[in-house]
């Protein structure tokens, strides 16, 4: 059975344990040398809140791990936005150098057109990841523990999407004359540039969902759970929610718990009639 993360154990038996999460280290700035020193002792030494730190890295070591509400509140969201921005640099100069070096020694005994065809793709990708995390680092981090219900929230489907079509043309569509072990090893990177790239969505869209906390005791509904709860009525599901007002699923079902919460109201047919007798929406609407 694994050990409990927690601050006071050492830092070598956190890595010994978790050794998926040497890349969560490089991207914090640690060096080794731990000795016995505790994950307090590093984390202090390095100026950063331990606590946030192993949220990161249970973000990263344990799959059906999410962190709650509470736990975004307590942690220092300064230190997960420059681990995410820090994440950003790693995939660009790193990730994303290995991935080119080994398609191109995968591609050597391939034709000039399949090479083309295989760089155009691989390019465009870079540049649209580049592109979504100039946005992220200038539109979403700045305002992240912002209290601002609203904020703008990047949209990673199409990132998702095109590792997913990488991966699925070097598995299933790849020339016959292609090197097949730079292609295992291609697959390899791609498939930890995917894993990665999820819980850096995870991790993000945690700390967002930390902008909609609001005080227990207002039960007054914001004007954007007024939008999500109009939308619920009208049999809309969380995606397409999501969809229409472009903010995470996650984002929507936070907002939605917290119009239970203030309403006392769980099911849609009684969240229906709240929104027609509060005005919210017209009668002919849901006929």
């Amino acid at each position: 059975m694994a050990t409990e993360l927690n601050p006071s154990m050492k830092m070598t038996e956190l890595l010994d344990e978790n050794p998926s999460l040497l890349g969560v280290f490089t991207r914090m700035g640690f060096t080794f040398g731990y000795g016995d020193a505790s994950v307090a002792d590093v984390c202090k030494g390095a100026g950063i809140d331990p606590d946030t730190f192993l949220l990161i890295c249970r973000v990263y070591s344990q799959d059906s791990y999410r962190p709650s509400a509470y736990e975004i509140e307590k942690a220092d969201l300064s230190v997960i936005v420059k681990y995410l921005s820090l994440s950003h640099t790693h995939y660009m100069d790193v990730a994303m150098k290995d991935l080119a070096a080994g398609l191109g020694r995968m591609i050597v005994p391939c034709g000039d057109d399949t090479q083309r065809v295989i760089w155009k793709f691989f390019t465009d990708f870079k540049e649209e990841l580049q592109k979504h995390f100039n946005y992220e680092e200038e539109c979403v981090f700045p305002n992240i523990g912002s209290r601002v219900a609203d904020i703008p929230e990047g949209d990673h489907s199409g990132v998702e999407e095109t590792i997913e079509d990488l991966k699925s043309l070097v598995m299933n569509h790849l020339p016959a004359e292609a090197d097949q072990q730079e292609a295992y090893k291609v697959l390899s990177g791609i498939n930890f540039l995917q894993d990665d790239i999820r819980k850096h969505i995870l991790l993000e869209e945690s700390a967002l969902e930390g902008n909609v906390a609001d005080d227990p005791e207002d039960n007054s509904l914001s004007a954007r759970e007024k939008e999500i709860l109009v939308c619920v009525a009208k049999g809309m599901m969380n995606k397409e929610i999501a969809d229409r007002l472009s903010i995470s699923i996650h984002t929507v079902i936070t907002h939605r718990k917290n119009i239970t919460r203030k309403t006392g109201i769980k099911t849609v047919a009684g969240l229906t009639v709240y929104a027609l007798l509060n005005k919210l929406l017209d009668v002919k609407s849901v006929e």
